[in-house]
Order: C-alpha cells, then sequence, then structure tokens
C-alpha cells in the first residue's frame, strides 16, 4: 500500500497560544494607540486654532428720557469670553448741545451668560448733561481690546442710540439749569484784619455742592462789584464727589473772591441765590447764602498801592515835549536839508553818469592818439627781444607813413645796423634811445612841412582839416 506524503508547511507558522501570537497582539495594540494619539493632537489642534476669543460692546442709556440739565448715564460694556491682558481703548464721545464727561479709567466688572456661554467684562460710563431741549444722536462707538489668547487686537462696535432732552418748567429758555438729588451751598468769609481798616481785605468762598450731577454743569455763582470795595476773583475749583470706592455721587465747586476796603464804612456782599430742579421732588427749589456786612475804619498811614490819579499825571507829564528854539531851528534846518538832497539826488547821479562817459571818451581818445604810441616805445625797447611796433604806430598815428627810413639817413643807418646781415642791436638800440627826441622833433617839422595847403577832397579825420 502507498502513502501520499504531504508537503511540509513553508513561512513562519506558530502555533496558536505560541509566543509569537502574543508578540503580535501587543505590535497591532501600540499601532492602535498611537493613532489615537495623533487623531487626538489634530483635534486639540484644530480646536485650538479655532477658538480665537469673542469681544463684544453693549451700550444702554440711563434714563431714557431725560430732562435739560439732568444727567443721562451712557453705560458702555466691553464683553470677551476670556479675558484681557490690558485695558480697553475707549472712543471719544462729543454731542452738540450737551456736556460730556468721559469715563474716568474706573470700570465695573461684570459677568454675563449668552447661550450657555460665559462672558466677563468692564463697565465704563459717559455722564452726559444736555442743555438743550432737543434730540441727541449717539454714534456706533467703537472700543478696541486685545482679550487672552488672541493673535492680534480685536475691535468691536456699539450701536447707535438716541434720546430726547425736554425742558424742565420754571426756567426760561437759555437759562443754565441745575438738576440734581439734593444740593447744599455754603459760604465762609476770612477778614485779613481785625478789626477791618482801609487797605484790609475779606475772603469770600462760596462752596456747591449737587449729589448725581456732574461739576461741569454746576452753575457759576455771581460775585457782584461793591462800591468801595475792589473785587478780585480768584480761579474756581471744580472737583467731582465719591464715596471713597471710586463711585460717582456728584460734582462740587468752589468759588473764592477777595474784597479790598477802598473806603471807610460800612459794606454788604450782596446774598447769593441759585435755583435748581430737585428730581426727588419734581419741583423747583432755591439755595442761597445770605448777605455779609462789614465795617472798615479809615487808615491814615494807608497809601494805595496803585494811585489812579497820580499815574494820570505822571502820564501827562511824560506826554509834554519840550523844545527850544536853538534845537526846533536845527530841526528845520536838517529837513529842509534832508528834502533838497532827496530833490537833487537824481539831477546829481545824471551829472556823475555824464562825468564818467567823459572821462571814458578820453581816455579812449588818449590811447587812439600819437602821443600814447610814443609813449610806449621805450617800454618796448626795453623788452627782450626789442620790439619796434611802438615805432610804427606812431608814424602811423602822426601821419608820417609806415617807412622808418622816412625819418632820415641817421634811421636808416639805425635800421641796417638792426636787420643787417651783421645786425649789432644792443648797439643800435643804444643809439635809438639817444636819438628818440631828435627824430620826434623831425617827424614834427616834416610834418608841418608836408601838410597841404587845399582840404582833402574827401576828409575822414578832423585832422585831416586845417
Amino acid at each position: 500500500m502507498a502513502f501520499a506524503s504531504k508537503p511540509a508547511p513553508t513561512g513562519n507558522v506558530c502555533a496558536p497560544k505560541s509566543p509569537c501570537g502574543s508578540g503580535l497582539a501587543r505590535e497591532e495594540a501600540s499601532l492602535l494607540t498611537a493613532t489615537l494619539q495623533i487623531l487626538l493632537l489634530c483635534l486639540f489642534t484644530t480646536a485650538t486654532l479655532a477658538a480665537e476669543p469673542q469681544l463684544q460692546v453693549q451700550a444702554r442709556l440711563q434714563p431714557t428720557n431725560p430732562m435739560v440739565g439732568s444727567l443721562v448715564e451712557l453705560q458702555l460694556d466691553v464683553l470677551t469670553d476670556t479675558w484681557f491682558t490690558d485695558a480697553p481703548t475707549l472712543p471719544a464721545l462729543t454731542l452738540p448741545g450737551a456736556l460730556v464727561q468721559p469715563p474716568d479709567g474706573h470700570a465695573e466688572h461684570i459677568n454675563q451668560t449668552q447661550g450657555g456661554q460665559s462672558f466677563t467684562g468692564l463697565r465704563y460710563r459717559y455722564r452726559i448733561t444736555p442743555n438743550l431741549a432737543q434730540g441727541f444722536d449717539i454714534p456706533p462707538l467703537t472700543v478696541q481690546a486685545t482679550p487672552g489668547q488672541a493673535s492680534s487686537p480685536l475691535s468691536a462696535q456699539s450701536h447707535p442710540l438716541h434720546f430726547a432732552a425736554t425742558p424742565i418748567p420754571g426756567f426760561a429758555s437759555g437759562e443754565t439749569v441745575l438738576v440734581a438729588q439734593g444740593v447744599r451751598f455754603s459760604q465762609t468769609t476770612q477778614p485779613s484784619a481785625t478789626p477791618l481798616k482801609v487797605g484790609d481785605s475779606l475772603t469770600r468762598q462760596l462752596t456747591l455742592q449737587a449729589d448725581n450731577a456732574t461739576a461741569m454743569a454746576l452753575p457759576v455763582p455771581t460775585m457782584a462789584n461793591v462800591e468801595g470795595l475792589s473785587l478780585y476773583p480768584k480761579t474756581p475749583q471744580i472737583s467731582t464727589l465719591d464715596d471713597g470706592r471710586g463711585h460717582f455721587t456728584g460734582g462740587q465747586r468752589i468759588d473764592t473772591a477777595t474784597y479790598r476796603v477802598d473806603t471807610p464804612g460800612s459794606h454788604t456782599l450782596p446774598a447769593i441765590e441759585l435755583k435748581w430742579w430737585d428730581t426727588k421732588t419734581q419741583q423747583v427749589r432755591a439755595a442761597q447764602v445770605p448777605a455779609v456786612t462789614f465795617d472798615a475804619v479809615a487808615n491814615s498811614t494807608y497809601k494805595p498801592v496803585f494811585s489812579i490819579t497820580q499815574d494820570l499825571q505822571r502820564l501827562g507829564q511824560q506826554s509834554r515835549i519840550h523844545l527850544s528854539r536853538h534845537w526846533l531851528l536845527w530841526s528845520v534846518l536838517v529837513l529842509a536839508l534832508g528834502g533838497l538832497i532827496g530833490v537833487a539826488r537824481p539831477f546829481v547821479h545824471r551829472a556823475c553818469l555824464g562825468v564818467q562817459a567823459w572821462r571814458r571818451a578820453r581816455k579812449a581818445q588818449w590811447q587812439q592818439s600819437a602821443a600814447f604810441a610814443w609813449k610806449q616805445i621805450p617800454q618796448q625797447l626795453e623788452t627782450k627781444p626789442a620790439q619796434l611796433s611802438a615805432v610804427y604806430l606812431w608814424l602811423k598815428r602822426s601821419g608820417q607813413g609806415l617807412q622808418l627810413s622816412a625819418l632820415g639817413p641817421q634811421m636808416r643807418s639805425v635800421l641796417q645796423a638792426f636787420y643787417g646781415s651783421e645786425p649789432t642791436v644792443d648797439q643800435t638800440l643804444a643809439r635809438l634811445r639817444e636819438t628818440l627826441s631828435t627824430l620826434h622833433s623831425q617827424a614834427e617839422h616834416r610834418r608841418t612841412v608836408l601838410r597841404p595847403a587845399l582840404r582833402p577832397l574827401n576828409p575822414v579825420h578832423e585832422k585831416d582839416f586845417p
């Protein structure tokens, strides 16, 4: 009986429950773990990149129907879903016909929940006091801030708002209206001496405090002028009142004036009254400080710091001008001389120009004459080498022609010695210098002898006339 044998298995074959099977399972588990880690990392990175923080700006008015002179609070909430790395940048607000006090830097921390998402933020307050009975439009306000985890600064806008101010009964149109929940008006006086004498002073200080009213909206009390007293007001002190924790409660104004006593007797500083609107009782009320009466006695040793009468007399004396006849005569002469110079200046200028032109013409005429050419002969004879161009020029201008031999046998011997086959230049120049005066006299004599008896038919130069 024959049996067929089965081929032996090839490859890496492990029986079940062998160590090789457990190693493969561990490799698969580690590969699955690494894949999950990569997926989680990608999801986390995507969520981080997508989680750009939000910035929101909300605005509201309180109250929405104010009266003229009352305080309107514009609340501006700046919100984010992370946190703020720095204080937001707030815009400026200007409303024609109203006083606007910007936020003072203090902010209230707030928290909100929107659609299940938490927001944290800061609340700022603009305080507006309308001075006119009209409508007011608040434009969108743009706020810039940098929330935490933001890649760059963000900006957001609020919605536009509108409100209308209504007039207050009991106040005339254009009259300054003080609207407050409470007003305190007081005064203090401080004399410089007791008793007061002429030259002393009395200081009056008025303090006005108003609850729930801005300091800029407080009216200015009138410091009246009093006969016999000189008024010197000082710069008012304006400040904001708070509760000690930075929360706004109202405004304060302090006005100070000093009265100097100019005349003795009894003097009275008048009472001062301020009208204001009470928002609690909704009625017009008045705050008043009483009049101040005091006496001043004469002061024999007092001298006014500024004497107007004496100053006017000094000014009148200094304005007088005393001129003697001598100085008056000299002044008239100087003025007359100045006038003559001004009148004669054009004529003098033209005369100077004429003299200059005449001198230039004379100089040009002299340079074109025979005498000028004769003056150049000694200089040319001294040059190295010597030249005779000035001699020829002199002959031409003096009417002798251009032939030096025409001057006589002596000149011919000079030319022969100067230009001969065996020239003796030095000796020739020496003899020529010695005979210059003789040549000049001979040339003048020859010119007189050869002068024509009749005029030339076509005269060209003045020298052609007899």
